[in-house]
């Protein structure tokens, strides 16, 4: 009818609730397009059981299609698209670990170490817990995962034990991350940490330190010296000392703010009486924000920070496996962890530690520093008890 929509013409078969019609092709010749009429619980129901070139169907297979979903072995078409509507609405509320991963990139674009993160997150995570809720991961999965990166199985290559905990530790933060913020459920287990993944604590001697002191106040090059002092006299990171500017020293107060630290929060730091005895040491770089100094005003060059530390570690006699300031920043929190004085909480906050579990490798030390205490009451009760020597009377 001109102007109106041409009504195709059912043609039957020789099956019940059969029939097709011709339609078009995808090479524009006519096609038969075959279709199927059943009632399910008395609805009636019209479905496209697909094209005779396209989908190779017949009206023997329209027919077998129709006994099935009269019989309920095979949904209806409805009831497809019913399911797959459901399927989209629960895949859009679901809190993967790849979509917690995401988000969390957006919430905290800013931080260091974002970009590291990110490629052991596609290299190592997505694949195996990806598509996962992290309620729905199981521990026998996370240890496969550890062994397998540890031993380098699957045709991968052994990885170090230190990225292996930093790719678990990872893990266990964008968990963190989805239960903190109320998105979704933790795990339902503690995520291990392979052996042999404590870190390397490294330490100095009294009689060490007191050599490493007087080569770097003797140190040819002033500002190379009193660099590393900050790094033992605070515990201070490499980055925060090359970034630190005398605005934020504040020597009235005795504090020193560290803007932009590895936790992602501004801290503030006490000063004690050796580092404010050196920063008044140090000179003052005209139009240089920087309280070390590299060329042009700028920051200190990090080659110029880490040959001078090798030097300077080399010159007080320290062993060569001994790191410049990786090992300055422990021998600060070893020396404090170990002396009794020291609760593991005021430790975190000097070291600016995000999370307690860094500080943590220092308990052993706490601990050692508590047994000595305990046996000051050892040595007195020893005493107390011990037989007194009678005189003999002549």
């Amino acid at each position: 009818m001109p102007g109106g929509k041409m009504k195709l013409e059912r043609t039957k078969t020789d099956y019940p609730g059969v029939w097709h019609i011709v339609g078009t092709g995808l090479d524009g010749k006519p096609e038969r397009i075959y279709y199927i009429g059943y009632r399910v619980g008395g609805k009636w129901t019209e479905e496209k059981a697909g094209r005779a070139r396209r989908d190779s169907m017949t009206p023997a297979r329209a027919a077998a299609i129709r006994s099935r979903k009269i019989e309920g072995k095979a949904p209806t078409n409805e009831g497809k698209r019913e399911a797959e509507r459901e399927a989209r609405t629960a895949e859009t509320g679901r809190w993967t670990i790849d979509r917690l991963w995401t988000e969390w990139k957006k919430v905290n674009a800013d931080k260091k170490g974002v970009v590291k993160d990110n490629s052991r997150y596609n290299v190592h995570i997505k694949a195996p817990f990806g598509d996962i809720e992290p309620k729905d991961i199981d521990p026998l999965s996370v240890r496969r995962l550890s062994s397998t990166l540890v031993k380098g199985k699957r045709g991968k290559k052994p990885l170090a034990v230190s990225t292996v905990v930093s790719v678990l530790t990872l893990l266990r933060r964008i968990e963190f991350f989805g239960k903190k913020s109320g998105l979704c459920e933790g795990l339902s287990f503690t995520i291990e940490l392979p052996k042999g993944s404590k870190q390397k604590t490294e330490d100095m001697t009294e009689t060490q330190m007191s050599q490493y002191v007087k080569t770097c106040r003797e140190w040819k090059d002033s500002q190379a010296g009193a660099f590393q002092l900050l790094a033992l006299f605070t515990g201070m990171r490499r980055a925060e000392i090359r970034g630190l500017k005398w605005v934020d020293v504040d020597d009235d107060r005795g504090f020193i703010h560290i803007r932009d630290p590895k936790g992602g929060t501004d801290q503030k730091i006490p000063m004690n009486d050796p580092t404010l005895e050196l920063v008044k040491t140090i000179p003052h770089v005209k139009g240089s924000p920087y309280v070390f100094t590299g060329e042009m005003g700028g920051m200190i060059g990090l080659k110029q920070v880490g040959a001078s530390a090798k030097d300077i570690r080399d010159a007080a006699g320290l062993p060569a496996d001994f790191r410049p300031l990786h090992g300055l920043r422990h021998t600060f929190a070893s020396h404090l962890a170990s002396s009794g004085e020291v609760d593991l909480f005021t430790l975190q906050k000097l070291l600016t530690h995000k999370s307690p579990l860094m500080t943590q490798r220092y308990a052993h030390l706490r601990d050692d520093s508590i047994k000595r205490a305990s046996n000051v009451m050892g040595r007195i009760v020893a005493g107390a008890t011990a037989p007194v020597a009678v005189e003999s009377g002549e």
